[in-house]
């Protein structure tokens, strides 16, 4: 596939203090068989030599644009938003900063693209792998799974993360991640619940990242974050209670708003709720979960 003047994908890197695991990145796309794309790096407010890293490969030819973005840390949320606003190619996709694309990945985003394009999408599903094993991170597609929404492919027994590449119009066409002062946590999955509602992806059963989770991940300390960012996760909870998964999950998600709402001292949850009397129903659990996670995070010193 040659290179075009006008690349159809974006990859874009939020980057906060990973100067040690960004140059994987790099050359993960130094290696791509197919260099129509743009790089685009999201430096969260970094005080490392990430800075110094990206100016130092935009000198180079590397086969592809390399753009740099710097701004004052916020969160990996924010690093989308000022993704987002910035990006105008077709698709784009997030490669995290201590991850690698597969050596042909943007060739098979590519040509699944140019044959599904037609067909409305809202971009395309593929799979992680462990970057040391090399096994797909949870589990594979249905054989014979042609097209599925996100929760779709959880709902009927989906697990692990999944590579998501999306129509830019599309994931820029639901409002921005919102952003609570003294906060840096919103999910992510928010903008992804939403396109759910009217769109599907077309699936791509190939691996198309190799991943490996950091110590200091926020998938690996999320009792420091219900306690450090209570307002962003009782967003999240009501959009999940707005559009649940199952009754089962919509219950948790109630639990889990009420906590949240409870840690932020909003007196005015039950008013906002979604879900008015799930709400009351959960207070209890929602005040045990709440002891749960302060409890918890004393022990770790938070």
């Amino acid at each position: 596939m040659n290179k075009s003047t006008d690349p159809i994908l974006t990859v874009f890197t939020p980057a906060y203090n990973r100067a040690h695991t960004l140059p994987r990145t790099f050359e993960s796309l130094k290696k791509q068989t197919c260099k129509d794309f743009l790089w685009l790096i999201v430096d969260d407010g970094s005080t490392d030599q990430t800075r110094s890293l990206a100016e130092n490969w935009m000198q180079q030819d590397n086969g592809f644009e390399i753009r740099y973005i710097f701004k004052e840390n916020g969160g990996m949320h924010t690093a989308h938003n000022t993704a987002y606003e910035n990006i105008t190619t077709e698709l784009n996709v997030c490669i995290d900063s201590d991850d690698c694309m597969a050596d042909n990945a943007v060739q098979l985003i590519l040509e699944k693209w140019t044959s599904v394009r037609h067909l409305g999408y809202a971009g395309i599903i593929g799979l992680d792998a462990d970057l040391q094993s090399g096994k797909i991170i949870g589990t594979g597609f249905p054989e014979g799974l042609t097209e599925t929404t996100l929760c779709g492919y959880y709902q009927n027994g989906g697990s692990g993360d999944k590579k998501l590449i999306y129509r830019t119009d599309i994931i820029k066409s639901v409002p921005p991640y919102p952003i609570f002062p003294g906060e840096k946590y919103v999910a992510l999955a928010y903008k992804y619940r939403l396109i759910d509602q009217n769109y599907q992806l077309a699936v791509l059963p190939e691996v198309l990242c190799k991943v490996e989770y950091q110590a200091d991940g926020s998938s690996s300390t999320m009792i420091r974050q219900y306690l450090k960012n209570p307002r962003g996760f009782a967003f999240w909870r009501k959009i999940c209670m707005q559009y649940p998964q199952s009754k089962k999950r919509l219950l948790i998600d109630c639990i889990h708003y009420v906590s949240s709402s409870i840690l932020s001292k909003n007196r005015h949850f039950l008013k906002e709720s979604p879900k008015k009397w799930l709400t009351v129903l959960a207070l209890p659990f929602g005040w045990l979960l709440t002891i749960y996670i302060r409890v918890k995070g004393k022990t770790q010193g938070i």
